[in-house]
């Protein structure tokens, strides 16, 4: 940790190392916030005799079980799910469930954690969770996804309620997924409670700008902090990784507010479009022929598709790095840096590496956490939850105004907090230790619970 943390803080990480050996993300995610949180120790000592911290970074709850299902050949597979309840202080468990190989406890905990205080930054009542499994959808048809679905949610349904957690979606769990969860719960418990998860299609019980919330509110966040350096999105050259949801709808709002997105990408590699990546094209390569990002370049003439490489390699003055944890690295920070860029906002959840974030404090990069600038999509399954508990639809430019206050609304919490604490325009320790009194506050309210 850094030289300057105090001992007890010292001692809190090692304890969390000791108690969870081996889950780096976790780790990772933990380090980042105790570094952040020395001066409110340093001011608030009762934080320290109520193990306030410690008790955070202790989930209430770790839900680990099997999930079998076969496939459509009829062989059998079993894979790991996950649920972990990480803190309700200010409401029920809220966060999503993640599809992936590459899912494990570690992972699971990190985005857990990340979540109580991205949470409790939105001002709304919800408490932070995450879950999912090592389970890969791609390449799977529709009744092998059912069939998984089914049996994930009928170990996992005994712990969800509207009162007590509510799941969403994340990395392949979209509104497919989510239909197959619901009808299985609904199914097993004979209650048409649409609150008990979120992101769930608009004919039932889902809320308009949810699928585009992620992607618009990091650019509204990002809009926030041009202005707070008196600038705007006008001119301003775009670079956004990924090109799922977040990536497809933060080019569009990028757009709408007067900037220009030149670049994304997938696995395979990224375009660059120096004419301003084309929306409708990519919504037709991404969300109705779930094409790759190849496609885009083979009908519009102004881009260029690079296979591999590092989409941070393309110059750009804002970058939003949307895809996964830990895509941008200390390298390619150094790049950015290098090339002009002057503002990273994180779209994803903890895509910039500890070595990354160090460089672009180096460099004077104005730098924006995912549990702030990605809160978009959480605030939204909120308002979700806000529509079905009074059997309500809100328009779609209602709902967005909603999006937009929360996450302007973030933004001033972060900045105002940074300059309280004596680290005027450092959104890490303005975001991270805004969360954590909002969170502490109530943990102590709540009593030795």
């Amino acid at each position: 940790m850094n030289a300057d943390v105090p001992p007890v803080v010292e001692q809190i990480y090692d304890d969390v190392l000791r108690r969870n050996p081996g889950e780096v993300e976790f780790h990772q995610a933990v380090r980042e916030v105790l570094e952040s949180l020395a001066v409110v120790l340093t001011r608030h000592s009762e934080y320290t005799e109520m193990k306030t911290v410690e008790r955070i970074c202790e989930p209430e709850r770790q839900i680990i079980f099997r999930v079998p299902w076969q496939d459509d050949r009829g062989e059998v597979h079993i894979n790991r799910g996950f649920r972990v309840e990480f803190n309700s202080a200010l409401g029920p468990y809220k966060g999503g469930l993640r599809f992936h190989p590459s899912v494990n406890l570690s992972i699971i905990k990190f985005l857990g954690f990340e979540q109580v205080f991205k949470n409790a930054l939105t001002g709304m009542p919800i408490g932070g969770g995450k879950g999912g499994s090592d389970f890969d959808p791609k390449g799977r048809s529709d009744a092998e996804i059912m069939r998984f679905c089914q049996s994930f949610m009928t170990e996992l349904y005994r712990h969800l309620g509207e009162y007590t957690d509510v799941p969403a979606g994340d990395i392949g769990v979209g509104s497919r997924e989510i239909g197959y969860l619901f009808g299985q719960y609904k199914r097993i418990t004979n209650r048409y409670e649409s609150g008990v998860l979120t992101g769930k299609g608009l004919g039932w019980g889902g809320s308009l700008v949810r699928t585009e919330a992620t992607g618009y509110g990091a650019a509204f966040f990002a809009d926030e902090m041009l202005q707070a350096r008196g600038e705007s999105f006008d001119g301003q050259r775009v670079v956004i990784s990924g090109s799922g949801n977040v990536a497809v709808y933060g080019v569009e709002k990028v757009h709408q507010l007067g900037g220009t997105a030149v670049a994304c990408s997938d696995s395979s590699g990224y375009v660059v479009d120096e004419k301003g990546i084309d929306l409708d094209v990519l919504k037709q390569v991404k969300e109705v022929e779930r094409g790759r990002i190849g496609d885009y370049a083979d009908r519009v003439a102004s881009a260029t598709f690079v296979e591999g490489g590092s989409i941070w390699d393309v110059p750009c003055d804002l970058a939003i790095p949307s895809a996964t944890q830990n895509e941008l690295d200390g390298d390619a920070a150094t790049t950015l840096a290098r090339n002009g860029c002057r503002y990273v906002v994180e779209g994803a959840n903890m895509p910039s590496t500890p070595d990354a974030v160090r460089v672009f404090r180096e460099a004077g990069i104005a730098f924006a956490p995912g549990k702030a600038a990605n809160a978009g999509g959480v605030a939204t399954s909120a308002l979700e939850m806000q529509q079905n508990a009074s059997r309500d639809r809100w328009t779609f430019e209602h709902t967005e105004a909603r999006l937009e206050e929360v996450m302007r609304g973030i933004h001033a919490r972060c900045h105002e907090t940074a300059e309280e604490y004596g680290s005027p325009g450092d959104l890490v320790l303005g975001a991270n230790v805004a969360g954590f009194l909002q969170v502490a506050e109530a943990v102590h309210a709540l009593g030795l619970v």
